[in-house]
Formats: C-alpha cells, sequence, structure tokens
C-alpha cells in the first residue's frame, strides 16, 4: 500500500489482515466477530479506555508497572502479585525482544528452554507464541485492565492476538516504536504497519468495544526535549485519530526539572486537543508521565529517591498515570519484590499529592509557551514537506532532519540535533541539526546554555552532554565538572 494519511477502507484492511495472519500459527484462532463477543463480556473496570476515563473525570493517577515473564502461569503469578501486593492500578505485559523483531521461532526456543530450566529465559511475554486463548487466561486470572507494552516496528499480529485475547491497550505507534528500537526498519513501513494497529482498534470501536492506544512518549529517553517527543507524540495521535481511534493516550518522559515536566504535560494537552479539534476527531485524550528513563543509582534507597521524585511530578502535573520504575533499575530485570515495592513508593507519594497542582506561575506559563511555539515549527514544516499530509510528511521530516530524535540508533534518523541541560536542569538544544526553530527560539536555548557554562566557568560543549547522561547515576541532575 501507499503511505498516506487516510483511513483504511474495510476492503484495503482486511486484504493485509489475511497475509498477517498467517505470520505465526496462532494467527489462525483470531476471529474478530468471536473477540468482540468476548470482549463485550470483560467487565468494564477491566476495560482499560473505561478506567482511564474514570480516572480523569476523578482526577487521580494511577499507577502502572512494567513486567513479563516467559510462561503463562509465571506471568499470572507476576501480575498477580502486582496487582495484590504492589495495589497497581493498571497491568502490563512486557513483550519480549524475540517477539519485538518477529522472530517467533527463537520466542519458542526461549518457551522450550525456560520450562527445562523453571525460569524464564525471555526478558519478557511472548504473546503471539501463547496465543488468545493463553492472553485471555491470563486476564481472566487478574482484576485489572491489560495492555502490551513493548517496543515492536511490526506489532500487527501483536496486536490482532492481544485484543481477540482480551488486553485492551497496546502502546506503541510508527515513529516510538521504530527510531528508538530498531536499526533498519524505514519509517514509511513502520508508519504503515502501525496504521494497521490503529485501523484495528478503530474496527473494535466501531463494533462497539473501546480499545485504548498509547504511543511511546519518551523516545530514547535520554535528555529529549519536550518539544521534540510532544511533536512525535501529537503526530502518532493524529495518525491514530484518522483510522479511528478513539481512546488515546499521549504520554512524555520524565526530564527532572519540576517546571519543564508540568509545563511539558500541560502543553502536550492543549496542542494535542487543538490539533484534534482543527481535524475534526473526537478523541477520548487522557495522559501518561514516563518515570525517569535514564541512568539510575545502584544504590536502592537512592532509587527509591528517583522514584519518588517522578511520582510526585505526575501528580503535580495531574497526568492520568505513571509508568513505574524500579529500585534495580540499575541492574537489570527486578524481582517481582522489588517491583512492587516501586509501585507502593509510587502509590504513597500518589496519595500524599492528591488533588494538588502546580499552580501557574510566570515561570510554569513562559515554559509552556515555550514549548508551544517549538512544536509548532516542527509541525508546520512537517505539514509543509507532506504538502498537507501527516504520513508523508513524517517520512520527509526524517529524511530532512526535521524530527530528529537524540541518540536513537535508527540510521533513519540523522542525529545532528544534540540535547543538553541548562542551568536548572531544564533540557534544552544545544545544537539544533536541521530542526526548524525561529531565530528567536534558538538564541533562546543559546543564551540559557551560556548562562549554565559561564556559572561552571567552562565553554558551551559536547562534554556538557556527556556529564549530563550519567548525572542522575551519580546522584545529580545537572552533569557540573568535577
Amino acid at each position: 500500500m501507499e503511505l498516506k494519511n487516510k483511513k483504511w477502507s474495510e476492503a484495503e484492511f482486511y486484504k493485509v489482515r489475511e497475509e498477517v495472519l498467517t505470520h505465526w500459527p496462532t494467527g489462525k484462532d483470531v476471529d474478530l466477530k468471536e473477540a468482540v463477543e468476548f470482549l463485550k463480556s470483560i467487565p468494564e473496570h477491566k476495560n482499560f479506555a473505561a478506567k482511564l476515563r474514570k480516572a480523569k473525570q476523578e482526577g487521580i493517577t494511577l499507577a502502572q508497572p512494567r513486567a513479563g515473564v516467559a510462561l503463562v502461569d509465571e506471568h499470572i503469578k507476576l501480575l498477580q502479585y502486582l496487582q495484590n501486593v504492589g495495589e497497581a492500578d493498571l497491568l502490563p505485559s512486557t513483550i519480549d525482544s524475540y517477539s519485538r523483531q518477529n522472530r517467533y521461532n527463537e520466542c519458542q526456543v526461549g518457551i522450550d528452554e525456560s520450562i527445562k530450566e523453571n525460569r524464564s529465559m525471555l526478558n519478557g511475554f511472548p504473546a503471539v507464541n501463547h496465543g488468545v486463548n493463553n492472553c485471555r487466561k491470563v486476564l481472566l486470572a487478574v482484576d485489572r485492565p491489560v495492555q502490551a507494552r513493548h517496543g515492536t516496528p511490526d506489532s500487527r499480529l501483536l496486536a490482532e492476538i492481544i485484543h481477540a485475547g482480551g488486553w485492551t491497550s497496546n502502546e506503541g505507534g510508527g515513529i516510538s516504536y521504530n527510531i528508538p528500537y530498531a536499526k533498519s526498519v524505514s519509517v514509511e513501513r513502520s508508519l504503515l504497519d502501525w496504521q494497521y494497529c490503529d485501523r484495528l482498534a478503530g474496527l473494535y470501536q466501531e463494533m462497539g468495544v473501546e480499545i485504548n492506544r498509547e504511543p511511546f512518549g519518551p523516545l530514547t529517553g535520554t535528555l529529549v526535549p519536550p518539544s521534540m517527543s510532544n511533536a512525535v507524540a501529537i503526530i502518532e495521535g493524529l495518525l491514530a485519530a484518522e483510522q479511528g481511534v478513539k481512546s488515546l493516550t499521549l504520554g512524555y518522559g520524565q526530564c527532572g526539572n519540576l517546571i519543564q515536566d508540568v509545563a511539558a504535560i500541560r502543553a502536550l494537552v492543549e496542542q494535542s486537543e487543538e490539533y484534534f479539534k482543527t481535524y475534526g476527531y473526537n478523541v477520548d485524550l487522557t495522559t501518561v508521565f514516563h518515570q525517569w528513563m535514564g541512568g539510575f543509582p545502584a544504590d536502592e534507597a537512592k532509587a527509591f529517591g528517583v522514584i519518588s521524585w517522578g511520582s510526585a511530578t505526575a501528580a503535580l502535573a495531574g497526568v492520568t498515570k505513571v509508568i513505574v520504575k524500579t529500585p534495580h533499575e540499575a541492574v537489570g530485570i527486578p524481582t517481582m519484590e522489588a517491583n512492587a515495592q516501586g509501585i507502593k513508593a509510587t502509590k504513597q507519594t500518589l496519595n500524599l499529592l492528591k488533588g494538588q497542582r502546580l499552580q501557574m506561575s510566570k515561570e510554569l506559563e513562559a515554559e509552556i509557551k515555550l514549548i508551544k511555539a517549538e512544536v509548532k515549527c516542527i509541525l508546520d514544516k512537517v505539514l509543509e514537506l507532506g504538502k498537507g499530509d501527516l504520513a508523508v510528511g513524517t517520512v520527509k521530516a526524517f529524511e530532512a532532519g526535521v524530527i530528529d530524535v537524540p541518540f536513537a540508533p535508527s540510521k533513519y534518523n540523522i542525529g545532528k540535533m544534540l540535547p543538553a541541560r541548562d542551568n536548572n536542569g531544564a533540557v534544552r538544544y544545544l545544537e539544533f541539526g536541521n530542526v526548524p526553530m525561529s531565530l528567536e527560539l534558538k538564541d533562546f536555548n543559546k543564551q540559557l546554555l551560556e548562562e549554565r557554562a559561564k556559572s561552571e566557568g567552562r565553554k558551551v560543549s559536547f562534554q556538557m552532554v556527556i556529564d549530563d547522561i550519567y548525572a542522575v547515576g551519580k546522584g545529580t541532575l545537572v552533569g557540573r565538572p568535577e
């Protein structure tokens, strides 16, 4: 199919679907009409879209961990523990790395080895290999909504399996699950494949079942300027809405400066709603805040400090949900006990701050205005390059470096833009590369970084970037000279 930002017809979708369902034997078990009936039988409190909407109406922030192991019964045991002991409001099923690359044969080897070794030999749950009935087994064993969280450029068969399995949310998008995760997948290819996932969600919606979609906000999770991640979130939101998605959760990864993080969330909500209105999309918009995605301190007590700071920021920003980190973040995959501790620490902070919001100030207002202005520069150019077509414009924007994600592995990302923190720890543009900004915005970013350099007695340079990447792991936000 030729890529364009136009809702797929049912004929186009079903033609592609015939081939998608042959990618692994479990695809033959997906029956859309039967799946709709199963999903309609699920109680409302286990539907992701409904639970998010209720939280938004009540003004509370929900907590959701990441978690996934290779075998069904062990995965159920893990999720039940996070629900009952960790008190998670929403449950994940983190998908393993082989599934993310559609390497299902190797998943099967991992499953077989896990049975043999009596421990998980995969870093997640291989939902495609386990199939529809096993995904249903997972859902029926817990009392919370379940979402697939992964990192898959081609999530088409995965989306079919998980939704038929009763999981009512799928995370990711054609930019956010390609550029930060894959090296050689073209933007055009991943946008098409995620249009399929969005159209599938749209079809369920049309048949009376709410399916939530959540683009991945943090991108590489390393010093991403809020305007770059917000621009990508808005693009992925608009592309999903065109395919019929109604429940949409747009997200953002914590940068660390309270004013900037709260401003980023508020700018994202206000600006995305403006774009949805302009294009005539009726979307139930909720928000997600990802606790710190960069390097973590190895010391567990210090790690809890980072987790609590992210939780406080999420509460003060008024987001609908927060994605929780664990005190084992610096070490690797956490134990279920450590995962539960991360959730409980998060929920304690959320409870203490319930109902509190960061009040508008001159600084907050200025930061919201700045982020919106930078986002507009990027999106205006994307639409110009696509001659009004957002999907086409996105492909051309990556080719031109108009969208440029820092530290991404993709060869389709130019990688000329460089970020660094200002003197207050807010993430700014050190090098713009080809990212289009007005002279005024460029000068302002430059001025803020020069103020930091002056206070540190050094020149603005790439060394600041390196220092900032390692700073949180060493116990500070800004990487000052030692």
